[in-house]
């Protein structure tokens, strides 16, 4: 910069006395007392520190699907957000899954097709997204991830013929023997056992639904509409199993195999709403993710519902002022 105006030179001068003069000297330095040998150190720290920005409550909801609290150390300085890979596997799954339901286009066998992605998008990525909530302290994102991952890998498996899940109800030799001992009869589908026990799962899935439902009261609408919407799913599912088990009791019962198709295609329909809900949510996490200039709302709740640290004037656990993420 040998051409440098002499008052832009003046300016620098003032800059690196700002970072500089309160340093110790150590090293070489010129007349004027300035320690070059860490004016580079200190702008990479520089650079360091303008990466990061002051987020405030809301807009860290986007971003991480919890209400904002104080963690220990720079895990969320170091780490890239975790949230949205989860999403991308719960969506990929849910999505197609709800078109199955509702029989959309002739799609059918309760998602038969999609094995493959009920295990390595709903299976793999959430679990992964997960782990990543629980390395940065994200309680609430962490156990919702891992719990739904979980349910993709065992409804993966279930319709997976090596797992036998169903196959394991076919008791009469003679059926038995049609298959040649082979796992995974399909004839296990028939069995009212079978059904009966595959609902009560999808019960207990529904009240683990509620817990997470009642507990995004302290975040965001968005997560309200989801949890909600799988309470009903669940519900009309785990109904449609018990009927399906009473129609394979008794082959003459057409009522409740009646009740079991249109509990199925209810059933889609909520899955449905969740997933629009989803989308919705992942285009908000993107945007922010990317300091786009415009946001899309999600509803934040945690300041609304305050957390019972804040109401007791402390810090620890609730939305405490900004921070640096």
């Amino acid at each position: 910069m040998a051409n440098a105006h002499p008052s832009n030179r003046h300016h620098d001068d003032n800059r690196l006395k700002k970072d500089f003069a309160n340093r110790g000297i150590d090293g070489n330095t010129n007349g004027n007392g300035y320690n070059y040998n860490n004016a580079n150190g200190d702008s990479m720290t520089r650079l360091r520190t303008a990466g990061s920005i002051n987020i405030p409550p809301d807009l860290f909801e986007n971003l991480y699907l919890a209400p904002k609290s104080r963690v220990k150390g720079e895990l969320r300085n170091t780490f890239g957000n975790p949230t949205p890979i989860a999403l991308v596997g719960f969506l990929l799954s849910l999505t197609p899954l709800s078109c199955d339901l509702m029989g959309w286009r002739g799609a059918g066998g309760n998602g038969a097709a999609s094995t493959g992605v009920f295990f390595f998008f709903g299976g793999m990525l959430m679990i992964l997204g997960s782990i990543g909530e629980w390395i940065i302290g994200n309680t609430f994102p962490f156990v919702v991830f891992g719990t739904f991952g979980a349910f993709w890998a065992t409804f993966g498996a279930t319709l997976v013929p090596w797992f036998n899940a169903y196959g394991a109800y076919v008791t009469n030799p003679t059926i038995a023997a049609t298959w040649m001992g082979n796992p995974g009869n399909p004839a296990g589908l028939q069995v009212p056992a079978f059904n009966a026990s595959f609902a009560f799962f999808l019960v207990f899935m529904g009240m683990i639904c509620l817990v997470f439902l009642i507990c995004s009261l302290r975040t965001n609408i968005v997560f309200f509409v989801i949890f909600s919407t799988l309470v009903c799913a669940f519900a009309c599912l785990a109904g449609a199993y018990f009927n399906l088990a009473l129609a394979s009791d008794n082959a003459t019962d057409a009522a409740a195999a009646t009740r079991a198709r249109g509990l199925v295609v209810a059933g889609g329909a909520f899955v449905f709403v969740t997933s629009l809900a989803g989308w919705y949510l992942f285009l908000a996490i993107m945007l922010a993710s990317l300091d786009f200039p415009w946001q899309v709302p999600v509803g934040d709740l945690s300041t609304l519902i305050k957390g019972a640290s804040e109401r007791r004037g402390g810090v620890s656990g609730g939305v405490a002022g900004d921070e640096d993420v």
